[in-house]
């Protein structure tokens, strides 16, 4: 099992997120707790290309201070949706024979989706643990109507397990 942060940069992660200290406080955990007990941390950086505030040698780019890797932990950059296009992280995940990938991260509706789908077309295990993923209101739904859509009634029992934050606690030891 490995924990898969994504996307998680100063640009987007701020308190225009759904329930961003509840998110921050959890994915903070998370973390904590995978380095505690050998549970590899991942992280996914997405980089929009030139011009735009998600793009290497901008500030935005750079992981959210609250959640910065170690030295030792592997991050892959992406420019798509889906963390497994084009970055290395599949032949990553296979060289290590890793099949469990809890994922936390943003944004809900965008790149956490797209990953969490592409990780169960690979044959991975998703598991999503409550309040670990997030995003900002669109034109079509509030953020938290987005937030129940994806973890209530796309991913849960399809293309994930979405567990409770204290079930995923226990997962990592």
């Amino acid at each position: 099992m490995v924990l898969l942060v994504v996307d998680t940069q100063k640009a987007i992660t701020n308190s225009g997120l759904y329930q961003f200290k509840l998110f921050e406080t959890n994915v903070k955990e998370l973390i904590n707790r995978a380095r505690r007990n050998d549970v590899e941390v991942i992280f996914v950086r997405h980089d929009d290309g030139v011009g735009n505030e998600l793009t290497k040698g901008n500030e935005g780019f750079e992981i959210y201070e609250g959640f910065l890797p170690m030295d030792d932990e592997v991050v892959f950059d992406k420019n798509v949706n889906s963390s497994f296009k084009d970055t290395g992280l599949l032949e990553y995940l296979r060289k290590k024979e890793e099949n469990t990938i809890v994922i936390v991260g943003l944004q809900t509706d965008y790149c956490i989706d797209a990953t969490i789908k592409a990780g169960f077309e690979h044959g991975f295990k998703m598991i999503v643990p409550a309040n670990t993923n997030s995003t900002f209101d669109n034109k079509y739904m509030s953020a938290e109507q987005t937030y129940n859509y994806y973890n209530e009634f796309v991913w849960n029992r399809r293309y994930a397990e979405c567990i409770s934050f204290e079930k995923s606690l226990e997962l990592m030891g």
